[in-house]
């Protein structure tokens, strides 16, 4: 199988199903933006990190695959109620309440949060702020989708979640590799 089919050379590609769309469509960039979150995840578990964050991140990656397959898959058309939708594997609730249960688990051992934090303090902490950034992207793309047409419920919740879990992350990262928390306190006006 060869890696190019000159499909998408006129600008236009595929969603499973078989509907040829823009490139530039909010469904490819909810899911564009999805992969390239998953990248940023795979940069950050290549890092020197305790195993558990490893092995939880690759699960994330696992799940982000599946989110992806989901926004790249056209919706049941109600003009033809009859044409066969692709069966995928589907993000759960079992997903969001395991991102839940890690930054209970994660928050225990922080201190509680007086400010807000600047993102950085060691190269690592930073792949992680990227990565939550690109999140809070990815669910803005999937949010607009959604005013266009239905995306399912449960995924824009794991992406909201994954963002929330990022940030935690950040900070046990910083707690672990003895990275400085920079507090955000605004400058005063100057007059």
């Amino acid at each position: 199988m060869k890696i190019y089919t000159k499909t998408g050379d006129q600008g236009t590609t595929a969603l499973f199903g078989g509907t040829r769309v823009p490139k530039h469509h909010i469904r490819i960039q909810s899911y564009g933006t999805v992969d390239e979150l998953n990248s940023w995840i795979g940069l950050l578990r290549d890092q020197e990190i305790e195993d558990h964050h490893r092995k939880f991140l690759q699960n994330i990656q696992d799940r982000l695959f599946t989110a992806g397959s989901m926004l790249a898959t056209e919706p049941q058309d109600p003009d033809n109620p009859k044409k066969m939708r692709i069966e995928i594997p589907q993000v759960t609730e079992a997903d969001v309440l395991l991102l839940e249960d890690e930054m209970d688990a994660l928050n225990t051992e922080l201190p509680p949060m007086t400010n807000f934090i600047l993102p950085g303090g060691h190269p690592v902490v930073s792949y992680c702020h990227i990565a939550r950034t690109v999140c809070r992207r990815a669910e803005r793309m999937t949010t607009l989708l959604n005013e266009q047409t239905e995306v399912s419920s449960i995924l824009l919740v794991y992406l909201n979640r994954l963002s929330d879990y990022l940030f935690v992350l950040a900070r046990k990262l910083s707690a672990e590799l003895r990275a400085d928390e920079i507090k955000w306190i605004p400058n005063p006006l100057k007059e």
